[in-house]
């Protein structure tokens, strides 16, 4: 039998969570302050950024790329290189450019505006069933059910669904439906999210000053901080590859655009060898530099870097030559101005590595 905590109605669990965002909701750069309205340009910004980031990293940049591009308008005006360059440190660059094409899909296909439903939303550049729930109800108050990693956690909690994600995310999303009201949806949709990253958090969750704590089966039961569950993640396989970090007399470095499709798709990078789990064969790495007739010469140590899928750990060797010729796909840069080649991030640890055993 269901604990009592279950019977609380879904209208009063959305009324409460209401009344307590209005009295602890975050402050957040993109957040319309009470009695303004949203800005959907801001919101779905935000959202793009906030995908596999936390708040604290996103909100400089988010600062910044309003301050460069206020609207959808400009950013679709912008060269996708410079927005490439801001974007670099966030991670999972296919996002930065999704945004580019989606801002210019906005702009030119839509007159500027952004469409007002979740069926709209999905069918622009990048905008996925999260994305575009939180969207329609935060910049459109559509009562739109959103599933992020913090509403997970706490539906699993307040519902004591314990069949591990991912598989368990039908279900979540049934659950949270339930609750999602047709009355303030996009205040709900920030105030479920603020509930999980401030008080219905991964360890130690405050359940005394949550809202729904009463109403809280896994709560009631005793087993909140065991939920949700997870499936054992597999161990992350190790990849290994050489860079080759060549300068030219006049101190420019070579630099390499990667294929648009695949990991760090259209990025600038230290030219590399294939990252691959087997190592390759002494000598065999020299196949794969940029330019003949270089005598590269390998640094101590390496550069390690994790991806999401797997571990990095990169060789690097370095070389000097007079003029540097033309190499396809590729430019060279005054060492310095590498800070504007837009490097993602393990190939800014390449450059650092270089310069710090090569100065």
């Amino acid at each position: 039998m269901m604990n009592a905590a279950a019977d609380i109605p879904p209208t009063d669990l959305a009324r409460r969570l209401l009344a307590w965002y209005d009295r602890h909701r975050r402050r957040l750069p993109w957040r319309a302050d009470p009695g303004e309205p949203p800005d959907p340009y801001r919101v779905w910004l935000s959202e793009i950024m906030l995908q596999q980031t936390t708040v604290v990293t996103v909100g400089p940049y988010f600062q910044r790329f309003t301050a460069r591009w206020p609207s959808v308008e400009a950013l679709a005006a912008a060269d996708l290189d410079e927005v490439l360059s801001e974007w670099a440190g966030l991670g999972y660059y296919a996002r930065a450019r999704n945004l580019h094409r989606c801002a210019i899909a906005v702009a030119g296909d839509h007159g500027g505006r952004f469409p007002d439903t979740e069926t709209g939303l999905k069918t622009l550049p990048g905008v996925g069933d999260y994305t575009a729930a939180a969207v329609a109800a935060i910049a459109f108050d559509r009562p739109a059910t959103i599933l992020d990693g913090n509403v997970e956690r706490v539906i699993a909690r307040l519902r004591r669904v314990t069949d591990p994600l991912p598989a368990s995310k039908p279900t979540l999303k049934a659950r949270a439906a339930e609750i999602t009201p047709d009355e303030r949806p996009g205040d709900y949709a920030q105030a479920i999210m603020d509930l999980g990253a401030t008080v219905c958090t991964p360890r130690k969750p405050k359940c005394l000053t949550c809202p729904w704590s009463d109403a809280c089966v896994a709560r009631v039961e005793g087993v909140a901080e065991d939920l949700p569950r997870n499936l054992p993640k597999k161990a992350k396989p190790t990849r290994r590859g050489t860079c080759f970090f060549v300068v030219d007399r006049d101190g420019s470095v070579l630099l390499r655009r990667r294929p648009e499709s695949g990991l760090l798709g259209g990025m600038q990078e230290v030219p590399s060898s294939p990252w691959t789990e087997e190592l390759l064969p002494s000598g065999d790495a020299g196949a794969h530099a940029p330019l003949e007739g270089v005598r590269w010469r390998e640094l101590p140590g390496h550069v390690r870097h994790t991806f999401t899928h797997f571990h990095l750990e990169l060789t690097v060797l370095s070389g000097r030559i007079e003029d540097g010729p033309p190499v396809a796909d590729a430019r060279w840069w005054p060492v310095d101005r590498l800070g504007e080649a837009a490097l993602p991030t393990v190939m800014a640890k390449v450059v650092r590595h270089a310069l710090r055993h090569i100065a």
